[in-house]
């Protein structure tokens, strides 16, 4: 059984696509700028808040001296709305639950702005015991750079033999490869199996039930 198991957060515990997709949204709107639709959003997200604004701007805009105060702006909204309509997955609580009773410790790596992490997670995990929350920070690069699951294995004193890292998409498959960590993808979030698949996934995963599972057969 591993002692520790990393999880992005978006796409993986919660669906957190719509509120992102509105926040987006409303910044192109004041501008002026077209929507786009939120199942765009699937591939829009992954890289970080500043990669998901540059991706949404016009050709022509996609500058820093506009991205930074879109970004500014979006963040602002986002804080307010963060909580709108996002939801955890069907069975994530259980499954976390059952993970938290056999000792295994729980941590979240994301390239969601930090500051949004631990509120997220107190409203919608309020029996949860999170070991480490680590959302993108300044100075330290986003994934799929492996300095956030670095961080995560120092502040629960785990080494990669002993985490499994479970997101789903290409770049979580990067990062836990790049860390030395064993990369489980998920069928529930924004991206395909495809994707999964071509990223080199040791294992693929259809509900989150199957990860107790995988735990308890020490695959």
């Amino acid at each position: 059984m591993p002692k520790l198991i990393i999880f992005d957060l978006d796409g993986t515990l919660l669906n957190t696509l719509e509120d992102l997709a509105d926040a987006a949204n409303h910044i192109l709107a004041a501008h002026g700028f077209p929507t786009h639709p939120v199942d765009a959003y699937r591939y829009f997200v992954g890289n970080g808040m500043t990669k998901l604004i540059e991706r949404i701007l016009p050709e022509g805009k996609k500058t820093p001296e506009f991205i930074n105060p879109c970004l500014k702006e979006f963040l602002a909204y986002y804080t307010e709305h963060m909580h709108d309509k996002t939801t955890v997955y069907q069975g994530i609580t259980e499954v976390l639950t059952q993970l938290q009773d056999r000792g295994v410790k729980l941590s979240v790596a994301t390239n969601k702005v930090h500051e949004a992490v631990a509120p997220l997670m107190a409203n919608l995990f309020p029996t949860i015991r999170w070991d480490a929350l680590f959302g993108q920070r300044p100075g330290v690069p986003v994934k799929p750079d492996p300095a956030v699951v670095a961080d995560i294995l120092t502040a629960t004193g785990c080494g990669v033999e002993d985490a499994l890292y479970l997101g789903d998409s290409a770049v979580d498959m990067e990062t836990a490869h790049r860390a030395g960590v064993r990369a489980v993808g998920v069928l529930w979030g924004y991206r395909p199996r495809t994707e999964l698949e071509n990223a080199g996934a040791d294992i693929i995963i259809e509900k989150p039930e199957d990860l107790m599972k995988l735990v308890e057969s020490n695959r």
